[in-house]
Order: C-alpha cells, then structure tokens, then sequence
C-alpha cells in the first residue's frame, strides 16, 4: 500500500482519549509530515477552519461535539475534504448517516495500523480522482468539472445556464481553441448563434471569473487561459 503522497498532505486527527490520541499521532507522523491533533469537536472544527487539512480523522463519541456534528459543521461548507469516523458503533443508523455526510471510511474500533492505512488510502484516491476534475485558472479561481462549480476566492459563484455551458465546453477542452460551430452546436443547439450574442455571453463570463481568462482566437472561437 503507497502511502507516500501523504508525506505532503496535512492530516488532522481527533480524539478525547489522550494515550489514543498521542500513539496515533506518533504512528501517523511516520508517514505523514504534518500532522495536527484536537481532544474535541469544536477544537478540531477550529483548526478545520485554520488550517483547512486534508484529511481528517476523528472519533464519534466526544465532549462538546461529536465526530458526526465536527461531520455535519464541515460539510456545510465543504462537500470535498475526505472525512474517516472511528468509532465502536455498527448499528444501521450511524451507518445511515456516515453515508449521508459522504464520509469516506467508518472505521470500526479497536483502531490498527492497517485499519488506518486502508482508510487513508482511501481518502488519497478520493483526492487523486477530485484533483483530476479541478480546473485550476490561476491562484484564487477554479472550475469543478465534477459538480460543474465555480470557485473564485473560496466561494462558489453563480453562473447562469448558457455561462456554465460555456465554462464547462472550455474547461473539457482547455488545450486547445473551441471552435464557434463547437459553441453554436452545445449552448445553442437548436437556434442559430449571433456573434453578438456570444461576444455578450463571454463578456458575462469573464466577469464571473474576475479575469480575462477567455481569450478569443481570431477566425476560430476561444479558449480557456489556465495556470
């Protein structure tokens, strides 16, 4: 099992039992150079919201705020960091509910090294297949292929229909130059296309994107600019 692109990753784990927590920080810091720790929900949504870690490991049952309610505040506002529960229940409703937070491992106590291994693999295929579908425009600006989302300075930004087609034509094709008849054929399909009218549209999308990160190419159509 490789587990070496972990070594560049930010791990977070969380737990209430002190000699549980500091013998599995101290196996996790083998394998992974950054490696934080909180005793509780509300310490470790703290450091969530500091640090943004990429993976997070956390026991169910805790003081001040369980590993499901850490689940359900960070899920709120963030449907991709790969979360793994570690907990002694099996029962069906806590199994309901760990795939309702699109939790990527319930993992059942006593916690081992494989068992931590397995679901950290895990959580890096997760991050491989998420990084494949991000389209990275610059520093503060990218498009999710998957969710068909913009992203510009951590917010998600709202497109119209014909402005997501767009983005989402270019964004697939972001190696080379989108033809006009390629633009005319997805976003109007049945009607036929003015140039006014998709001059007026990429206007409204470079906007939208706080960039000129759509560049005509004279004679042909236009192209995504991307870092």
């Amino acid at each position: 099992m490789n587990l070496s692109s972990l070594k560049n990753l930010t791990l977070l784990y969380v737990e209430d039992e002190k000699m549980i927590r500091q013998n599995a920080v101290e196996y996790l810091s083998r394998i992974c150079d950054h490696v934080l720790e909180a005793q509780d929900g509300e310490e470790a949504f703290q450091i969530y919201k500091e640090e943004k870690p990429h993976i997070i490991i956390s026991d169910i049952k805790m003081p001040k705020m369980s590993g499901l309610k850490l689940a359900e505040a960070i899920r709120k506002e963030d449907k991709e960091t790969p979360i793994i529960i570690a907990t002694a229940h099996t029962e069906t409703e806590y199994l309901l509910k760990a795939v309702e937070l699109q939790l990527v491992k319930y993992v059942v106590k006593p916690i081992t090294s494989t068992k931590l291994q397995e679901a950290l693999a895990l959580s890096l295929d997760y991050l491989n297949v998420k990084s494949r579908n991000i389209v990275t425009i610059n520093a503060t600006t990218s498009y999710d292929l998957l969710n068909k989302t913009l992203i510009v300075n951590a917010k998600v930004i709202k497109l119209s229909k014909n402005e997501q087609k767009l983005l989402h034509l270019l964004s697939q094709h972001r190696q080379r130059a989108v033809s006009y008849e390629e633009i005319e054929a997805k976003i109007w399909q049945e009607s036929s296309m003015s140039m006014d009218a998709l001059r007026s549209l990429v206007r409204a999308l470079r906007k939208k994107l706080e960039g000129n990160f759509v560049e005509n190419i004279s004679g042909i159509g236009y192209r995504l600019i991307t870092t």
